[in-house]
């Protein structure tokens, strides 16, 4: 099998943001599933509005930052670590106001929101360390340097 030489090779740093992103998307979607379901059982109606807003909230929290990584992946330094520190600051913001909002309002089970939103915080955070941690990035750019 010959391969393309005009073909760019497959950025595997990419890889390891879209592997970060695709498993929290599917812990999102199962978690949106099981705590919907666990939700109605223990709380009724109110279990399943706590479990939207929890996974809505998580995907808020945990989605941005590997979003914001990937679209400034070959951005300078300067420009990365602005849009990181500022989707940061934006998802701080909007899960306070989301919170501040939801504080005197009682459609929702509160102990089913915390239960997946931690569930969702914490497993994305996992996922992001495996994809890290198992992405297969090279320290030196194959003929990037020379004499």
């Amino acid at each position: 099998m010959t391969t393309d030489p005009t073909t760019p090779a497959p950025d595997p740093t990419a890889a390891v943001f879209r592997r970060a992103l695709r498993d929290t998307a599917l812990l999102l979607g199962t978690l949106a599933v099981l705590g919907i379901g666990v939700g109605a059982l223990v709380a009724g109606l109110p279990g399943v509005w706590g479990a939207l807003v929890g996974v809505g909230l998580a995907l808020v929290f945990s989605g941005t930052t590997v979003v914001a990584m990937l679209r400034t992946l070959h951005s300078p330094p300067h420009t990365m670590a602005a849009v990181v520190m500022g989707t940061w600051l934006a998802k701080v913001l909007v899960v306070v106001v989301v919170l501040a909002v939801l504080r005197d309002q009682d459609f929702y089970s509160r102990g089913v929101l915390a239960a997946v939103l931690a569930l969702g915080v914490v497993g994305s955070a996992f996922l992001d360390y495996r994809a890290v941690a198992n992405g297969r990035v090279p320290y030196v750019e194959p003929g990037a340097g020379g004499r």
